[in-house]
């Protein structure tokens, strides 16, 4: 499984338009971003594959500066009229095995619904590490193999949860000129950042209450409260479909 910098510049992938109908989603994890981050401040801030800079805004709470580091060239486009009315956000097209930024030059990273594109990120890791600054720090979401109902399924089959990433695509998309789309095991995950250099100082469960029915059923503010609620107390049980890991560089 390959990674590849330009799949979001097909026209068939309008990321913007992904979140029509997703805001208990994007409320979730913007809701982790403040928990996780509250009460801190940083200088420079970059949210690395940040598509066209959805979390970008949210980071300027944070952050006296904020870059959009995307590898892609169609999001790029997109974010120069999203972010339009925030000149604080600088655009900078880079991939995250490869990042164009000096050593220690960021207080704060942030990588959000990218690993799920990155089968092995020993590489990613290692760039975040090295552009950070010592007491340094980084949010980083991972899409989680652990999550509960993968937990039955495979206990359902006598397995275990698998350690190393799994390839969720069907089977008619499985193809070398596709890009990766895999879960993790975040024990695992915790285990390569900390080899980076990182060390694991909160963990949240995100996207726990992730339901068609629920939407339907609840308003948005009861849902979003509900979410809220569980994500710090499902952390350690791995729940949700996302992870979101406060790392520390020492």
């Amino acid at each position: 499984m390959s990674k590849r910098a330009d799949f979001y510049d097909a026209p068939a992938h309008d990321y913007l338009r992904y979140w029509d109908g997703r805001d208990y989603e994007n409320a979730a994890e913007q809701a982790a971003i403040r928990r996780l981050l509250q009460g801190q401040h940083f200088d420079h801030a970059a949210d690395i594959g940040g598509g066209y800079g959805r979390l970008c805004v949210l980071l300027q709470e944070f952050a006296e500066r904020v870059t959009l580091a995307e590898p892609s060239s169609r999001q790029l486009d997109i974010a120069a009229t999203f972010l339009a009315d925030h000149p604080r956000i600088e655009h900078r097209q880079m991939q995250a095995d490869a990042l164009a930024f000096d050593d220690a030059a960021l207080d704060l990273v942030t990588m959000i619904r990218v690993m799920h594109h990155i089968p092995e990120p020993s590489t990613e890791f290692a760039e975040i590490s090295r552009v950070l600054r010592p007491g340094g720090t980084a949010v980083i979401e991972v899409a989680n193999l652990a999550h509960a109902r993968n937990r039955v399924r495979y206990l359902l089959k006598g397995q275990r949860i698998p350690h190393l990433p799994v390839d969720i695509r069907s089977p008619e998309n499985r193809h070398d000129d596709e890009i990766a789309f895999v879960n993790h095991n975040p024990h695992t995950v915790i285990e390569q950042l900390s080899r980076a250099g990182l060390r694991t100082e909160q963990m949240l469960s995100v996207s726990n209450l992730r339901s068609t029915t629920l939407k339907k059923v609840l308003s948005h503010r009861v849902h979003l409260a509900a979410e809220v609620a569980s994500q710090r107390m499902l952390a350690h049980t791995f729940f949700g479909p996302s992870v979101f890991l406060l790392l520390r560089k020492p």
